[in-house]
């Protein structure tokens, strides 16, 4: 089975978690201090804030912003359920706006549209590593007074006109689980310019506790103090000693992805078998996924996997799913963009270690079950 993503691991990756283990501290150490401070240096952000996955990264750029009751969150319906889940954790309440429906990245206007006197933040997603419209979005929040957010899970490297994805939004979250552009088997990451907010997260990372052991050991103190509620959403030394070593290789593993996704494109405009989505002149796409738009799509999925090509379909919009009807009526037929991409979206296959003889495959395959 060709998967539609996996992670790249080496032998500079293992010793580097070698390393570690053999180290005084596997958590709340060095690594995770180190893993930080490169995060914030190759996106261009004052701060960065390491926790365990991306869904603790949404909730933590939340509570940075005080969400809480009765505020309301703008987000788009395609996207992985963590990105409206985490204004849920703050007992707060997601609106939907639909996507463009050429790049299924959220559609400015209709964030005007849904924007209201309780409207607190707009989250933006980076759909499948191609960056939002910011400037228009960073109007829209300018103008209404409201944060911006941007979830970059998919776009670790991505730029828009030229400024890197990190550096857009008032807060950016990335995630680094094994199918993303670099792992730390689970982990997620917040960048900000805003020393505030990056203070509140890595209290909130840490039980609302003031100081970690790391802090504590070096003060000579084992004083602390609780003075909020937070969560335990720290991440470990081992993780963060891999995530070091695969930002390394970053560069080489977008170019990587770039060239497959330019094969995706000629071998598509060669034939009508599926529409790619479209990609704006003004942005590097970071191609976590290749997404495109085909007729029959159930069917062609069911064929396709049956042949060992691992496709899969990103996402089931999230205003649909059954939690999201039932807490807040939610319905077909409020997003219609969203609700006609998803019945025909499929992921193909792309990460780095893609050859062109897998890629070829791929191909073969496609063309096989579409004739």
């Amino acid at each position: 089975m060709i998967p539609y993503g996996r992670q790249c691991v080496d032998e500079d990756d293992i010793r580097a978690v070698v390393d570690v283990l053999r180290s005084d501290w596997l958590t709340t150490g060095p690594a995770v201090t180190t893993f930080e401070k490169n995060i914030a240096s190759f996106v261009g952000a004052n701060n960065a804030v390491a926790v365990c996955n991306g869904t603790a990264a949404l909730h933590c750029a939340m509570y940075a912003l005080d969400i809480g009751p009765g505020d309301e969150v703008i987000v788009p319906p395609i996207t992985f359920a963590a990105t409206a889940n985490c204004v849920c954790y703050r007992v707060a309440i997601p609106v939907f706006a639909d996507v463009d429906p050429n790049t299924l990245l959220i559609d400015p206007e209709q964030v005007e549209q849904k924007i209201t006197a309780n409207t607190k933040a707009i989250i933006g997603v980076d759909y499948a590593g191609q960056p939002c419209d910011w400037d228009r979005l960073r109007e829209i929040a300018t103008r209404h007074g409201v944060a911006l957010v941007a979830d970059g899970c998919h776009a670790l490297g991505a730029e828009y006109k030229y400024r890197k994805v990190g550096t857009l939004a008032d807060l950016t979250v990335f995630s680094f689980h094994p199918v993303k552009h670099i792992t730390t088997g689970e982990g997620g990451m917040i960048v900000t310019n805003n020393d505030d907010y990056a203070a509140r997260m890595r209290l909130f990372r840490s039980h609302g506790i003031t100081s970690d052991a790391r802090q504590r050991e070096k003060a000579g103190s084992w004083f602390y103090e609780m003075v909020d509620l937070g969560y335990n959403y720290r991440i470990s030394d081992i993780q963060c000693a891999l995530g070091t070593s695969q930002l390394a290789k970053l560069a080489k593993w977008i170019e990587r992805r770039r060239e497959i996704a330019a094969c995706y494109d000629r071998f598509f405009a060669n034939n009508n078998i599926a529409q790619p989505l479209n990609v704006s002149e003004h942005v590097t796409h970071a191609y976590h996924l290749y997404v495109v738009r085909i007729s029959n799509r159930d069917a062609i999925f069911s064929a396709l996997r049956a042949k060992g090509i691992g496709v899969n379909v990103h996402y089931v919009p999230v205003h649909l799913h059954p939690f999201y009807r039932k807490k807040f009526g939610t319905r077909e037929g409020m997003c219609p963009n969203a609700e006609n991409a998803y019945t025909q979206i499929i992921s193909l296959p792309m990460f780095p270690g893609l050859t062109k003889t897998l890629q070829n495959k791929v191909f073969e395959t496609i063309e096989t079950v579409t004739l």
